[in-house]
């Protein structure tokens, strides 16, 4: 039951110009910078500023496999469990404001930790208490997500979601997925809404949730 209340080679020429993705797009990470081994995804966000109670919006991830499901409680990575079993992601801490500049929150993904019988990595928006106090994600302006290899802080694809939630009257979205191919690793940029916020996400992955 969970409650959801290494240096850069020389000689490698990496070239990354053109990184922001849209909906539905999908991106070879490890063709774009072969030098990938552990990533940070970062998120952040503001408020529109006509509403009143503050906007906490949390990214959470899911381990998945080949079912679609996650393996164990602690494949479910958020604010309330900040490191798989592996060790092999970790969250970074919750910001329940979004104020500030840079990323709000993060997500540290060793690639080389991740069981092999990880074949995506499932990333999410949820609005904390959404359904309680009335805010959805068309609340939330300059709403993003980004990838950035470690080694260098390169940033290697960003995912603007401004578009992709106005009007949306929900308390959640699957924003993009982690996807395995052999030794190759794509990120898809999903910006799909989910009625019934994280608790529903969770459920869909086979983690018994109780709060909302």
């Amino acid at each position: 039951m969970v409650d959801i209340f290494d240096d850069v080679p020389e000689n490698v020429n990496i070239e990354i110009t053109d990184n922001r993705v849209n909906k539905g797009e999908d991106v070879n990470l490890t063709v774009k910078d072969p030098t990938m081994s552990s990533i940070v995804v970062g998120v952040g966000w503001e408020q529109n500023a006509f509403e009143g109670d503050v906007l906490d919006v949390d990214v959470s991830c899911f381990l998945l496999g080949k079912d679609g499901k996650t393996r164990r409680d602690s494949d479910f990575i958020f604010y309330n469990n900040e490191s798989d079993g592996d060790e092999s992601v970790m969250h970074n801490g919750d910001s329940r404001t979004g104020a500030g500049e840079g990323d709000d929150e993060s997500i540290s993904i060793d690639l080389n930790k991740i069981p092999y019988e990880v074949t995506k990595v499932m990333f999410t928006f949820s609005i904390y208490k959404g359904e309680e106090k009335e805010q959805y994600l068309s609340h939330m302006k300059k709403g993003y997500l980004r990838v950035i290899n470690a080694a260098n802080s390169q940033e290697m694809l960003r995912y603007d979601l401004n578009e992709d939630v106005e009007g949306m009257h929900v308390t959640g979205m699957l924003v993009g997925v982690l996807k395995r191919e052999g030794p190759k690793w794509h990120f898809e940029a999903l910006g799909k809404p989910i009625e019934g916020g994280l608790g529903a996400i969770a459920t869909e992955y086979d983690i018994m949730v109780h709060g909302g």
